[in-house]
């Protein structure tokens, strides 16, 4: 079977450096560095609730997946800091906004309520950080048995639900687009769910976004690794990802301390500045590298001069290194239960907003 990586994320590393699985990320790396708040062939739109932002980033055209680095579709994005915290009556709130951006792309794609759906847990359930698909499977309501041998009047506001762990190559030999297209084609399902940890280029966000997207997905692709893509175009049915990042490449933050010494990251480097007021060292990133005037003396660094720079620091055996925060066994699984919490209510009409967490274990 041929591997697959995804080109418009490649060329989109080729240029920026950055390795990201998030839209909302890529299009925010683009912006910093060209500057162009609107990109041709890409829409954002952006809502505030009380304990999240809702980023929905549209690519409409080919154009614009190569500038974001995305394939065409549509992405939603929630950012919830409090996802790290362990307030329930929170991750209720933020269950439902997950449950109404679900019922959403099923309705842009026109599932019928009986549709039967395959929930498909990616990730390696013996490795904590790419857990995450394997635990929400573990707290899904699984209906497709039950509704089989039910007459009508019983299954009413149930849809039938399959879902599978498959494990990841290195434990099972086989592919996983192979192994889901098979049961999708055994099941006729109209729909697939992939569950999967993701990577970003900001540790602010691990453990606190979550995306959903109607592109497929791209297993590993976040962390360098080629496999068969998982999306309509290898399935003939509609693939819908929900991912969490819990991983942060450790030359995506060599990268980032960069800009913030060479100021090419205002943000960053504003906040660096304000370190002095809370530590008892003072950090400059403009004396680190010299004045303005020497700065502006010199060529810039190129995208590619800087990957070969960290490639040099990193080597030999941190080059492929991730990294995850120490506290990631409570992170994933609180945002299981926010997931798994959405998608029971998204699936299943029955299954009401304020007992979003009442089917879980």
């Amino acid at each position: 079977m041929e591997k697959f990586v995804d080109p418009y994320q490649q060329e989109f590393y080729n240029k920026y450096g950055v390795r990201t699985d998030l839209a909302i990320e890529a299009h925010e790396v683009i912006v910093e560095r060209e500057g162009p708040p609107e990109l041709p062939g890409v829409i954002v739109h952006n809502e505030e609730t009380e304990h999240a932002t809702i980023s929905r980033v549209t690519v409409e055209t080919d154009v614009g997946a190569r500038l974001i680095g995305k394939a065409p579709g549509n992405y939603s994005t929630i950012d919830a800091p409090a996802l790290r915290g362990h307030n329930r009556e929170i991750h209720e709130e933020l269950g439902v906004l997950v449950a109404k951006e679900i019922q959403w792309f099923i309705e842009q794609h026109q599932l019928g309520p009986e549709d039967t759906v395959l929930v498909v847990g990616l990730g390696n359930w013996n490795a904590t950080p790419d857990a995450l698909g394997p635990k929400v499977v573990g707290e899904l309501m699984v209906t497709r048995h039950l509704i089989e041998f039910s007459p009508p009047e019983l299954r009413k506001g149930l849809r039938p639900i399959a879902a599978i762990a498959p494990g990841v190559l290195g434990l099972t030999g086989i592919e996983t687009g192979e192994i889901i297209r098979g049961i999708v084609g055994q099941i006729e399902a109209k729909a697939v769910f992939c569950i999967d940890a993701l990577a970003s280029r900001s540790v602010n966000r691990l453990g606190s976004t979550i995306q959903i997207a109607d592109t497929g997905i791209h297993p590993g692709s976040g962390v360098g690794n080629k496999r068969m893509a998982i999306n309509e175009e290898t399935l003939g049915i509609p693939v819908f990802a929900i991912g969490v990042p819990t991983v942060v490449h450790a030359s995506t933050i060599v990268s980032d301390a960069l800009d913030i010494i060479g100021g090419e990251d205002p943000e960053q480097t504003q906040r660096a500045q304000e370190l002095p007021q809370k530590t008892t060292f003072n950090l400059d990133p403009q004396s680190i590298m010299g004045s303005q005037a020497q700065k502006q003396s010199q060529p810039p660094v190129t995208a590619e001069q800087k990957r070969y720079m960290v490639a040099q620091v990193l080597e030999p055996y941190m080059g492929s290194m991730i990294v995850t925060p120490k506290d990631i066994d409570e992170l994933i699984d609180d945002v299981t239960n926010v997931i798994a919490g959405g998608l029971n209510t998204a699936f299943h009409e029955s299954v009401d907003y304020s007992e979003i967490f009442q089917y879980l274990s």
